[in-house]
């Protein structure tokens, strides 16, 4: 074994000597690391070996920020504040590229819509049925899907009456209840018409889609509902299948299911309105249901976990 050397107690050197000789570096130039930090230091410039430095009360100026620097001799220095004016055409252009060339009329839409809101200067009826909210955000919603997804083609659209109560009777089908909503929004941009769906008892016990249910013109299916809106001249959907009929499994495609109560029919038929049938074709095939959790379903009270 090696022979045991004494070690002397170690020297601290205490941080942020700012690099003065003689600290941190042993010896009396500063460090490489700090040289520029040390007082009277100058680029370029070696002190002398007794630790005086020749560039010591000569120290040059700071040089002159870039940003305030002047491209021209004799003129003022420049700044880099953008003016208002560029700001706000800037903005205007970038709006007119994004939303287009009518985009003030439709912002100034868009803060009156906000301004009624906040004041509660709208209407709805006693259903909860909030027109300009449907119109302009909820079948503004679903339009792209049915027009650029799905890509939705309308026949027989001249059976429907251009007024007074009417029952539009459809199938359902697609695992998801996306028919109800594109049927609405067919119906809509090609009448002029909005259709108000009757919807299950387990729509309108979920918190939010309870009350955009409401919003859209959905109400409850009963005979109470279902004659007061047809006897006031409304439109009313309503798909008699319920959740069995979007729940089935691909094997049953184009399969009606069992219809519910049947109430509708009596409802139409006191109120003396015409029946239109509709059927909706392609739904079976978008997104097939090849298997259902039903413990889940059970478990978080749904008629079926889709798989």
């Amino acid at each position: 074994m090696a022979p045991e050397t004494a070690v002397a107690d170690a020297e601290v050197i205490s941080l942020g000597t700012r690099g003065r000789p003689g600290r941190g570096s042993g010896t009396e130039r500063p460090s490489a690391a700090a040289r520029d930090l040390a007082p009277g230091y100058v680029a370029g410039k070696r002190p002398d070996r007794g630790g005086r430095d020749p560039g010591k009360g000569k120290q040059e100026p700071p040089p002159e920020p870039a940003a305030s620097r002047s491209p021209v001799p004799g003129q003022p220095p420049r700044t880099e504040s953008i003016p208002v004016g560029e700001l706000l055409a800037a903005l205007a252009t970038g709006a007119r590229e994004v939303f287009g060339a009518d985009w003030e009329p439709r912002l100034a839409e868009f803060l009156a819509f906000l301004r009624r809101r906040v004041s509660g200067q709208y209407e709805v009826d006693e259903f909860g049925f909030d027109r300009e909210v449907t119109e302009r955000f909820l079948l503004a919603a679903v339009r792209p899907l049915a027009q650029k997804w799905f890509r939705v083609e309308v026949r027989g659209v001249e059976n429907i009456p251009v007024e007074g109560g009417a029952l539009v009777v459809s199938n359902h089908s697609g695992t998801l209840p996306v028919d109800g909503l594109v049927t609405a929004l067919m119906v809509h941009d090609h009448t002029g018409r909005h259709l108000r769906p009757l919807g299950a008892d387990l729509v309108f016990r979920m918190p939010f889609l309870s009350a955009m249910a409401r919003k859209s013109g959905a109400t409850l299916a009963c005979h109470e509902d279902a004659e007061r809106l047809l006897g006031s001249g409304e439109l009313v959907g309503v798909w008699p299948e319920g959740f069995k009929g979007v729940g089935k499994p691909y094997s049953e495609r184009y399969k009606l299911q069992r219809f519910g109560r049947g109430g509708f029919v009596s409802a139409a038929i006191r109120t003396g309105v015409p029946i239109v049938p509709c059927s909706v074709v392609g739904a079976e095939e978008i997104y097939p249901m090849i298997g259902n959790l039903a413990s889940l379903a059970r478990l978080i009270g749904v008629p079926y976990v889709p798989i």
